[in-house]
């Protein structure tokens, strides 16, 4: 079975956690949400609440084969985690998937792995993309490798399909 976490902080794109979670978990995968705070119940942007399953600090990159990072206003708090950067990192040097959508991109960047690869975002980060080293294009999905990039919530059902496309692969 194949296992994914999404990174969860207050104000994340409602969309943006429940379609990958619901979806992935559709497709038979195990899908937890980590808080980055230390507490359980966090708000989407939208009011939509969630409970997390567990605290980053629990969380063991080796344990997983995707991380998923939403966005909305959340990525602005995902970023100023260590732990957070880390598991992104450990992914990404394992060639396991690192998925992100609109904002999430700034966690990307934070986490200094974009140098020279493919990706997309939101409109409004698409600089901060390309100043961390990124090759942007305006697509509703980006696929480098293990890195899946997306846009916004319209670009939904992309985004998932190439996360299931790309584990089995």
């Amino acid at each position: 079975m194949k296992k994914a976490v999404i990174l969860i902080a207050d104000y994340y794109q409602d969309l943006e956690v429940w379609y990958p979670l619901l979806r992935l978990r559709e497709a038979g995968w195990s899908v937890v949400t980590a808080g980055v705070e230390k507490k359980k119940d966090y708000v989407g942007k939208n009011g939509y609440p969630l409970k997390a399953d567990t605290h980053i600090d629990e969380i063991r990159s080796s344990d997983y084969d995707a991380v998923i990072v939403p966005g909305g206003w959340a990525p602005d708090y995902i970023r100023r985690y260590p732990k957070a950067l880390q598991i992104i990192r450990d992914l990404n040097a394992s060639k396991k998937i690192v998925a992100a959508i609109c904002h999430a991109g700034w966690v990307l960047c934070s986490a200094d792995i974009l140098k020279g690869r493919k990706c997309t975002s939101f409109s409004a980060i698409k600089d901060d993309m390309i100043n961390a080293g990124a090759q942007w294009s305006d697509e509703e999905v980006v696929v480098d490798g293990n890195l899946i990039t997306s846009r916004t919530p319209d670009d939904l059902p992309a985004f998932c399909k190439s996360i299931l496309s790309v584990a089995t692969h």
